[in-house]
């Protein structure tokens, strides 16, 4: 694994899957208060449903309750970019992103701005390529690359040193806010760990835990009116009367 695979890699994962159930963990810093972690179901654009890890609902997103009329009237270049999914990338041999085209991006977020940016990474390193001879146009610079594991499950891990360059996706939100230790999941391209090394934000972080990739998910779990729908994924048994 070498630089520019590891920049591919936090640029793939609008591209990697589409639905996705985790629980996070914020890890305050020195100053700060603790937040209480959350588990959460994501279905790419637009669904989003979040509870504490005791089962208690706090927030739910969707696009199957409201009109989409005021989105396409307004007539914003972004009414009519296409989802990441319907546009196509330029890949490299092993199938993770060198060069992202324009499209809509962005998944529904909850709490901290940087929510975002842990599910696409794409901040630390930019939608394409620097050339080799402007290094000063990287948005950081990558140190101590290594393949881990983190949760039982395969991740990249480096040190994020952002430059002049760095924008984060959410302003005032970066992902990295000085040198930071991450950990990319390699499956899915979510930044599952995150570590700042260096004050005014020493120990400030993140843990994310995948516990189900493209899994099927009702729509139930985004609405606030129950549909009683029923889950197809799992077996429905067949009565026959008298056996």
């Amino acid at each position: 694994m070498h630089e520019e695979s590891f920049a591919a890699l936090c640029r793939s994962s609008p591209w990697r899957w589409e639905t996705l159930r985790f629980s996070l963990h914020w890890v305050p810093g020195a100053q700060d208060r603790p937040a209480q972690p959350v588990r959460a179901w994501l279905r790419r654009p637009s669904d989003l449903r979040v509870e504490t890890l005791r089962g208690h609902a706090l927030y739910t997103s969707t696009s199957l309750e409201r009109s989409r009329d005021d989105f396409y009237v307004a007539d914003t270049l972004r009414s009519w970019l296409l989802p990441p999914g319907l546009v196509t990338p330029v890949y490299d041999d092993d199938g993770l992103v060198t060069r992202r085209p324009e499209a809509a991006y962005g998944d529904p977020v909850f709490g901290g701005g940087r929510w975002q940016a842990i599910l696409d990474p794409v901040e630390l390193v930019g939608p394409a390529p620097v050339p080799p001879y402007l290094p000063e146009q990287r948005p950081a610079r990558l140190r101590s690359l290594a393949a881990g594991a983190f949760a039982k499950r395969r991740v990249w891990c480096a040190t994020v040193e952002p430059t002049v360059r760095y924008r984060p996706v959410t302003a005032a939100h970066p992902l990295a806010p000085g040198p930071t230790r991450i950990a990319v999941d390699t499956a899915t391209g979510v930044c599952v760990y995150s570590h700042v090394l260096s004050d005014p934000y020493a120990g400030q972080g993140h843990r994310l835990v995948v516990e189900g990739v493209d899994e099927y998910q009702l729509d139930d779990l985004f609405t606030r009116e129950d549909f009683d729908l029923t889950d197809v994924s799992h077996h429905l048994p067949w009565r026959v009367p008298g056996h």
